[in-house]
């Protein structure tokens, strides 16, 4: 049955999926916390423990590490365990990361914490799109998992401002403290959620299925979604990490793995993380203005994405990745070239805080909430959380990749090659969006899965 006719068949009740959106959101909060808040602690844990470049570097990305390897675990035990399980565990860990990081005795404690915390990003960042994903109609979908990036960048924006405002007592140690507060929030709420229908479907547990979809959508509407399932579920694929790698799935793996690697070469995460020692290269010598500039990055970040929570159902995600990447390459060269020229002089913070705002404004819209919507679209559903683990994966390794050489790129190639270089990923960007991307707005996940297993889309 086509997708519009199967949507319009389809309804809903609007309230019970805000809820489970705003519930899985909360974990977008403390990725993006926990992310968000090393710009302004790094400052003074260096100044504490005396860091080297290379600890500093370390401190940052260790974070990663935790991701990357609780991606490729949470992804096997969100189709294990469910999905809901998978979000109770990496709200555990939250908490005991946002517990142990205040509490440091010296950085090898701190690392430890922040290895942690990258764990517990990696079970929910796979999870929570791939939970919200299962139970939003496909008229609304990308709208209710831009609601994961909404509230990733207002967890960095809530960062920012704790940093800000404890920039002056250079309270590190409450900055890093605060995230257990959400941490535990979430994991309350998430006890309140049910399974997904489609992962219990899966497991054979056809009454427990059909009891959640009843509960959020009507009769047909459900009968509609169960047969979807089922017809999915018939074609053999194989659970294993290998699956991958099947004419099933290899399609939507070029595509996820492939966008979510980009969506960190052209260095988003060198603004979240080293933010106010960008800021202190254009001339913002102050810790806490270079804070404070930060901070409205971050709140352009955060205000940004709203533009997508609108508009990525209507006018689709391609159009708005060509706008927005149209954008980031264009703020790029512009800050290579004012680093590059000598006379901008005083006016190169101004115009570096320019250039900031508006490639971040454009991430926002664009790259940011749709990596999120693409890789828990375009996988079958046996396979569909190990699918974006590995997505997660990729752009895990690769934004530990930038993160761990940022510094040292802007030591040994200067600053105006290094957001040059960025800028030309940009590049690459849009022509992978242009011949590998597909349109999926509207589109049944069922229908979407069987197309990504196409070779050329």
């Amino acid at each position: 049955m086509p997708d519009s006719i199967v949507a319009s068949q389809i309804e809903v009740n609007r309230g019970f999926l805000w809820r489970v959106s705003f519930i899985a959101g909360l974990g977008g909060i403390l990725y993006g916390y926990d992310m968000g808040i090393i710009a302004a602690a790094l400052i003074f844990v260096r100044q504490s423990f005396g860091l080297s470049t290379q600890m500093q570097e370390m401190v940052v990305s260790i974070v990663l590490v935790g991701a990357m390897l609780g991606a490729v675990i949470g992804g096997s035990i969100a189709d294990r365990i469910g999905r809901r399980a998978t979000l109770l565990w990496g709200g555990a860990l939250f908490i005991l990361g946002s517990i142990l990081a205040p509490l440091s005795p010296n950085v090898f404690t701190l690392i430890a914490a922040r290895a942690l915390l990258g764990l517990a990003i990696g079970f929910t960042s796979v999870t929570a799109p791939v939970y919200v994903s299962e139970l939003a109609p496909p008229q609304s979908r990308g709208r209710l998992i831009s609601l994961y990036q909404f509230a990733l960048t207002l967890g960095i924006a809530l960062a920012d401002l704790v940093g800000y405002w404890f920039a002056g007592q250079q309270a590190w140690r409450l900055m890093f403290g605060l995230g257990a507060v959400p941490a535990a929030l979430f994991f309350l709420l998430v006890l309140t959620l049910p399974e997904s229908p489609r992962w219990l479907f899966a497991q054979n547990r056809l009454t427990e299925a059909q009891s959640v979809l009843k509960s959020y959508t009507n009769a047909a509407g459900a009968q509609l979604l169960l047969d979807d399932i089922r017809t999915a579920l018939q074609a053999k694929v194989d659970k294993r990490w290998s699956a991958l790698w099947s004419p099933a799935a290899r399609g939507a793996l070029l595509i996820a793995v492939g966008f979510t690697v980009l969506q960190q070469v052209t260095g988003i995460n060198t603004i979240i993380y080293y933010g106010p020692q960008i800021f202190a290269l254009a001339g913002i010598t102050s810790n806490k203005n270079a804070i404070f500039a930060t901070l409205i990055v971050a709140v352009t970040n955060m205000l940004a994405t709203v533009i997508a929570f609108f508009l990525v159902d209507r006018l689709g995600r391609k159009p708005l990745l060509y706008i927005g990447v149209g954008g980031m390459t264009v703020s790029l060269f512009v800050l290579a070239i004012a680093f590059h020229q000598v006379a901008f002089g005083p006016s190169l913070g101004m115009t570096a805080t320019i250039c900031l705002v508006a490639y971040i404004a454009f991430f926002a819209f664009s790259m940011g909430p749709i990596a999120w919507i693409l890789v828990s679209e375009v996988f079958p559903l046996q396979v569909r959380a190990r699918g974006v683990a590995a997505a997660t994966l990729g752009s895990g390794a690769s934004n530990f990749l930038v993160s761990l050489t940022f510094l040292s790129l802007i030591k040994a190639a200067g600053n105006a090659a290094t957001f040059a270089i960025y800028g030309g990923f940009c590049i690459l960007t849009l022509l992978f969006v242009r011949f590998i991307v597909p349109e999926t707005k509207g589109r049944e996940l069922e229908s979407i899965s069987a197309k990504s297993s196409v070779a050329t889309l």
